[in-house]
């Protein structure tokens, strides 16, 4: 509410999507908190006809790292936004799984898988921002 001239008005902001904000930092703390390699979130947002809004990529050190990552974001991110991720796939030597959260999508990869796909790359006009 402003007071301009003696005539009170109320200017409505458009509103941020703060539901994805508390996803994301709720997905990076928890990658974080298990000592998730070379955390990077890839922002989507300004490219068009993009499949999410954010990526979320991170390396553990073994095939054991990458399913603890896996358990321990999907048990915080539950416990801290109530949501479930929407899908998940691995293959079966946990070299990379994928937790779709349906806006943010969260890569978690053996390092060397990570560099054969080289996401970092492939999605490289959207904006990097590194958390390690």
């Amino acid at each position: 509410m402003c007071n301009f001239a003696n005539v009170k008005f109320t200017a409505y902001m458009p509103k941020t999507n703060n539901k994805n904000n508390v996803l994301l930092n709720a997905i990076i703390e928890s990658v974080q908190s298990i000592k998730g390699n070379n955390l990077i979130s890839l922002n989507f947002k300004k490219i068009e006809n993009s499949i999410c809004d954010f990526f979320v990529i991170c390396s553990g050190t073994s095939s054991t790292h990458v399913k603890a990552i896996e358990e321990n974001v999907r048990k915080k991110v539950l416990k801290k936004t109530k949501q479930k991720p929407w899908h998940v796939e691995q293959d079966n030597k946990s070299d990379w799984i994928l937790m779709d959260y349906s806006d943010i999508i969260l890569h978690i990869f053996q390092e060397e898988t990570r560099n054969f796909y080289n996401l970092e790359e492939l999605w490289g006009d959207a904006k990097k921002i590194s958390y390690n």
